[in-house]
């Protein structure tokens, strides 16, 4: 049997598939995160949704946008609560120089087990490589992580 992965998506791969497809990468990390989400709707996968990204959607300044991606959240299997252990976890982030919610998503993924947490922005990737030691969860690129996988 296939292994279910747990995936947490940050709001750059839940708005991916909204994004003007023109460009090629824009393209392929949106049929990537597709596929995945896909993939969670079957059951096949487990979808993370945290608090954190809740909060982040709904600043969204586009409504149509909004409900898109609040949509896909939908089928979810798992959500984080926030909590005072998690609320450390983001403080201590935070000091290593992630940003508040690049520091949130990667604490939730890391508090529900995530197998892996998923990313199309390049610079919290290039940050997350350099300080791999200090996370207790695997950041990666949905192309690269599907290819990878499958």
């Amino acid at each position: 049997m296939a292994k279910q992965y747990k995936i947490y998506l940050d709001v750059c791969c839940l708005n991916r598939p909204f994004d003007d497809q023109t460009q090629e990468r824009i393209r392929l990390e949106a049929e990537a995160v597709l596929l995945i989400l896909r993939k969670c709707q079957t059951k096949s996968w487990k979808l993370v949704i945290s608090s954190a990204l809740d909060a982040e959607i709904r600043l969204t300044p586009n409504p149509s946008r909004l409900r898109q991606v609040q949509d896909l959240l939908s089928i979810a299997i798992i959500k984080v609560q926030t909590s005072n252990v998690l609320e450390q976890r983001i403080a201590d982030l935070t000091q290593l120089g992630f940003t508040f919610y690049d520091a949130a998503h990667i604490a939730s993924a890391e508090r529900s087990h995530a197998d892996i947490f998923l990313t199309t922005d390049d610079r919290l990737l290039r940050k997350a490589r350099l300080l791999l030691n200090h996370l207790n969860v695997k950041v990666d690129n949905p192309v690269q992580w599907l290819a990878q996988v499958i």
